[in-house]
């Protein structure tokens, strides 16, 4: 076998090792397995790559792998589940920006040459334009999640027509640059393309994130397909293919998950209102049931049945451990547990579930809205724990409602709902929460991971 049909075999390895690997993504109980197998197979495609390209002196690319596997060894040990979000967000803009340094680089070593290929040009000037777009676009976004930049929808007059105005001088300047290879007009294109992304996703509010992330994926998968053309990489041009479709395909999963369009998320400034609500337990206007620990407790330990509805107030108390303890110890008193897990529940797709597959809680319990929503009018009681707009009973029952339509856990169905909670802030779409203001829903305020620990004693002496 020569050493062409060998890389050929190499890379088809490869791409069948990342089509498993995304496949096994489709269950939590699968997913870490996929994640090795897509892991192996990108191992296969760069060392084949290295060895196609001949590569003589392999020192600086040695010393690369080393400090970014030292990196990346560190981050994975050491990020909080709450800062998950950020490390994607982050993560998708380090693929854009390097698929835009490439695209830089082919542009700059061409350029001396005087003439570039039609052909070629275009897939330069569209890596530099996507991949541009995605890193400054992910790092507005990681700025957001981090809290650097408020979470809320930032505008300002105009701001539509000026990104429109900026997006056409970018396809005009890119319509010129395929022609007739300019630097100077490059060097302003890249700071068009990274304006431009800045402009997308700053008014994107903090309830539409978990899109974003997946959006941003997708343009970085596209980013590196371009890369993949510039540089004649059939490996590369197939793994962006392949992230890019799938962050298409979850983008859409997550905009029907919210009942919103993808124009409505990328323009439409959800959750720029504010609204008047109070977070003040003491001033409240509404009519809210307290409930103390002792009650709560004794809710939970008698039922037949219950469903746990985390969210994002899970993660950063960091309580998915004792969320298990408690479900264990109710499974014990032969109280039927089960996880109720909402498409955009926390702020990326499936932080629920890898909070709660961190905690080992068993794979047969967690259902998906689908799944769940047909039996909490029959259920005892709901748990939810820091979840707040996709249990809010306005986006059935509430035309006016900006979140009216948005497919919801029905929680309030249930006979008896548990909230806790640390005060009745809205969620990220800042809007308030019916939910807090039914009759049959009990708050217990506190932290979660304090909350749930008193839970645990008082049902071990109920």
């Amino acid at each position: 076998m020569n050493t062409d049909n060998l890389i050929g075999v190499a890379y088809l390895i490869a791409t069948l090792l990342f089509i498993i690997g995304l496949k096994r993504f489709n269950s939590p109980a699968t997913a870490r397995s996929g994640n090795f197998l897509s892991s192996a197979g990108m191992f296969i495609a760069i060392i084949a790559t290295l060895y196609d390209q001949k590569i003589i002196n392999y020192q600086t690319i040695a010393i690369g792998i080393v400090i970014g596997s030292v990196i990346g060894a560190l981050m994975s040990r050491t990020i909080r589940m709450t800062a998950m979000p950020q490390l994607v967000a982050i993560f998708n803009g380090l693929g854009g920006g390097a698929s835009s340094i490439v695209a830089a680089s082919e542009f700059t070593r061409l350029y001396t040459k005087s003439s570039i290929e039609p052909a070629v040009s275009f897939s330069i000037m569209f890596g530099t334009l996507i991949g541009l777009v995605t890193l400054s676009g992910s790092v507005v976004a990681f700025l957001k999640l981090q809290g650097i930049l408020r979470g809320q929808p930032i505008t300002f007059p105009l701001q539509k027509s000026v990104s429109t105005v900026l997006f056409i001088v970018i396809l005009a300047a890119i319509v010129y640059l395929i022609q007739s290879s300019f630097m100077p007009l490059y060097l302003a294109l890249v700071i068009a393309c990274l304006l431009l992304g800045l402009l997308l996703v700053i008014p994107i509010g903090g309830a539409d994130m978990p899109v974003v992330i997946s959006l941003l994926n997708s343009y970085s998968g596209i980013a590196a397909a371009a890369a993949g053309f510039i540089l004649g990489n059939v490996m590369l041009i197939v793994a962006g293919a392949l992230v890019g479709a799938a962050g298409i395909i979850l983008t859409q999963i997550m905009i029907k998950a919210m009942n919103r369009s993808l124009a409505n998320v990328m323009f439409g400034a959800f959750g720029a209102s504010d609204q008047s609500i109070t977070a003040d337990i003491s001033s409240n206007s509404k009519p809210i049931r307290q409930t103390t620990a002792q009650d709560a407790a004794v809710m939970l330990a008698y039922a037949r049945s219950a469903i746990f509805v985390p969210g994002y107030g899970l993660a950063v108390s960091q309580a998915q451990h004792q969320l298990k303890e408690l479900g264990t110890l109710m499974d014990q008193r032969g109280v039927s547990v089960k996880y109720a897990i909402h498409p955009v529940a926390g702020r990326m797709p499936g932080h629920m579930n890898v909070l709660l597959a961190e905690a080992e809680v068993s794979y047969d319990k967690l259902f998906d809205l689908e799944q769940i929503n047909d039996e909490f009018s029959n259920t005892d009681v709901v748990l939810v724990i820091g979840a707040n707009d996709v249990v809010n009973p306005d986006a059935r029952d509430n035309s006016t409602s900006p979140l009216y339509g948005m497919p919801i856990l029905e929680v309030d169905l249930a006979q008896q709902v548990l909230v806790l909670k640390r005060s009745l802030n809205p969620g990220f779409a800042g809007i308030d929460n019916e939910l807090f203001y039914k009759s049959n829903t009990s708050m217990l305020f506190g932290d979660a991971k304090a909350s749930l620990g008193t839970l645990i004693e008082e049902i071990k002496q109920a």
